[in-house]
């Protein structure tokens, strides 16, 4: 009896371990498989948000380009500007002047003089010394006209005749001279125009800049903003990949101790369970047995009286 309680005892234990390991190994595979899941969508995450920073950081770039292009072309197109402004001023100086010299012999009335020299405090000593004013100085500048500097002018651009060799020249003909003067009047209506549309286009030009720079500024700020929050979530989500990896090594080393305690539990308790109801029924048949012979022995009358040898029970119990 005390040997097959100690077999029910032994039984009993090995169920409960049995269960108990098995439990335990499909949790840690579940949890395996929870870190495998888990590391699965963290390296998608991570390939995906290093294309995304990728696209971004070569948009920036591709930004600034574009800007620096736009800032070049614009310093061209208004050194442009400024070339043609001074040019077109230049020219309708040199007209006006030709036109003033021709009023001068063509409508006397329409001259005007150049100002006279203010004499200084000096000069007028000497002049009521002498009793003449000093003489008036040239103009200066090109042909001594009085213009410092005229830059060359377009090639579509009607030059204004050349000055005569003498003034003796012209005929005194009001309508050959107002000929001249109408043609100088057109030339200098031609540049004002073209003054006019460059100016405008140079305000046009300067504004679609403008706006230029502030979108890129704004686009550039709100992209360097994106491109640093997603360099945060892939540092986040390589730091969870890192943490999925060392749960999951730790996992899977639980679960192979926990595969070698059920291996050892099969060789403890597999042949128990295996001759358990074998050897329950040897030891009640010797039970019977013993009971009979000791009737026997007390004098009781059985017709007959079996006795079986049991091998089983010559095993020791682990």
């Amino acid at each position: 009896k005390r040997e097959q309680v100690d077999d029910d005892n032994k039984k009993e234990y090995c169920a409960v371990q049995f269960d108990s390991a098995d439990d335990t190994k499909k949790a840690l595979e579940r949890k395996i498989a929870g870190h495998e899941n888990a590391i699965a969508t963290a390296k998608e995450a991570i390939e995906t948000l290093t294309q995304e920073i990728a696209a971004l950081t070569s948009g920036i770039k591709e930004l600034d380009k574009s800007v620096a292009e736009a800032t070049e072309q614009r310093k061209e197109e208004n050194a442009e500007y400024k070339d043609l402004m001074a040019s077109d001023s230049a020219a309708k100086e040199v007209l006006a002047f030709a036109k003033n010299r021709l009023n001068k012999f063509y409508n006397p009335k329409l001259y005007k003089a150049p100002p006279k020299n203010e004499l200084t405090r000096e000069g007028r000593i000497e002049a009521s010394l002498s009793g003449t004013e000093p003489p008036t100085a040239a103009p200066g500048g090109i042909a001594n006209t009085g213009i410092a500097a005229l830059l060359q002018l377009s090639s579509d651009k009607v030059a204004p005749p050349p000055p005569p060799e003498s003034w003796d020249a012209y005929s005194k003909k009001s309508g050959d001279g107002n000929g001249v003067i109408a043609m100088i009047d057109l030339l200098v209506k031609d540049l004002d125009k073209e003054m006019t549309e460059a100016e405008t286009q140079e305000k046009e030009d300067q504004k679609d800049y403008e706006t230029m720079m502030a979108e890129s500024a704004e686009k550039r700020k709100t992209d360097s903003q994106t491109l640093a929050e997603k360099e945060s979530q892939k540092a986040d989500m390589e730091a969870e990949l890192q943490a999925q990896t060392e749960g999951k090594a730790a996992a899977e080393k639980e679960l192979s101790a926990t595969l070698e305690y059920i291996a050892s539990l099969h060789s403890e308790c597999d042949w128990l369970i295996q001759y358990y109801e074998v050897r329950k029924e040897a030891r009640t048949g010797d039970i019977d047995s013993i009971v009979k012979a000791k009737a026997i022995l007390s004098g009781a009358d059985y017709s007959l009286v079996q006795t079986r040898a049991h091998t089983f029970l010559r095993r020791g119990v682990a």
